[in-house]
């Protein structure tokens, strides 16, 4: 089983994340580090031993105008051999050795990709904890197409922050798709879907993973969700994500007044509004004049040739 990680300026946080997975309690095979501008990364190993400490690393350095969501881990894949591959972020830090075991014992018949619960960091605020629970339930599910009618967009969530994928389904499918701005797990996960397979989520196999966005950080980052959406009418059309907002807000509603922390809601709706105005703009992002896309979005690489 191989392990494909992009990076990009990593800290001692790496260092850490591959001395977790060298304590799993299944052997791993490569893990392949997609490294975007190899200088960040020589500052990280200089004068180290980082060879030796980790010698089933495999790092393949990228200039950071090469560097895409699906392709850039398309193109790690391709540097493994396993039947089972495993993508994670370089921020996302195994709970237990026992990760990489349960995430695959969810790769069951029929389910194309399994993908792992996401845990708060220690230092998170309420509003980020409240989020992490609503899409990472305690519940381990598997979702097909069966489920459209009841769940909706929520049918294709899938997050590469770590997910498990099967290497014959994955080269059947045709892998990620090699240029998108975001979304490369949910688009591949719908596709998956919509081919009779299904997709599980292992809520036991468990990773410490979390941010603090600003709200300007939060509208670029739902405008470059909305945009990816609005590029792939095939899956995303009919099918709406506003329903699974209203649903965190009525959740989040509940939760914070049970901790005793009503004050926080009206930060936490200007907070939705941002989302939402980010995500509304990325989805009509073709009626936008073109310097308003580039100072929005997060992924001005994506944009050379568009």
């Amino acid at each position: 089983m191989d392990v494909i990680i992009p990076v990009y300026r990593p800290g001692a946080e790496l260092l850490e994340l591959l001395k977790r997975l060298q304590q799993q309690t299944i052997p791993l095979g490569k893990i392949i580090l997609m490294n975007t501008e190899k200088q960040y990364f020589d500052l990280l190993t200089a004068g180290t031993s980082f060879i030796q400490d980790f010698p089933e690393v495999e790092v393949h350095h990228l200039a950071r105008e090469e560097f895409d969501h699906g392709g850039t881990r398309h193109q790690g894949v391709g540097y493994g051999d396993g039947e089972v591959f495993v993508t994670m972020t370089q921020d996302a830090m195994p709970a237990s050795e026992r990760l990489m075991e349960r995430l695959t014992d969810g790769l069951g018949e029929h389910v194309a990709v399994a993908y792992a619960r996401q845990l708060p960091r220690e230092d998170s605020s309420v509003l980020e904890r409240i989020s992490r629970e609503f899409n990472y339930p305690d519940t381990s599910r598997v979702k097909n197409a069966g489920d459209l009618e009841r769940l909706g967009i929520k049918t294709f969530f899938c997050s590469n922050v770590c997910a498990a994928y099967r290497r014959d389904i994955y080269e059947e499918l045709g892998g990620f798709i090699r240029h998108t701005i975001f979304n490369e797990d949910m688009i591949y996960a719908a596709r998956a879907v919509q081919a009779g397979y299904s997709v599980a989520y292992v809520a036991d196999a468990e990773v410490i993973h979390s941010h603090t966005y600003t709200n300007l950080q939060q509208l670029r980052r739902n405008f470059d969700l909305g945009v990816s959406q609005a590029d792939h009418p095939e899956i995303f059309d009919g099918i709406s994500s506003e329903s699974e907002g209203k649903k965190l807000v009525a959740q989040t509603w509940h939760r914070l007044k049970e901790e005793g922390c009503r004050r926080r809601f009206p930060g936490f709706c200007v907070q939705c509004a941002f989302k939402y105005a980010g995500y509304f703009l990325g989805k009509h992002y073709n009626r936008l004049p073109r310097n308003w896309v580039l100072a929005i979005s997060t992924n001005r690489a994506y944009w050379k040739g568009q």
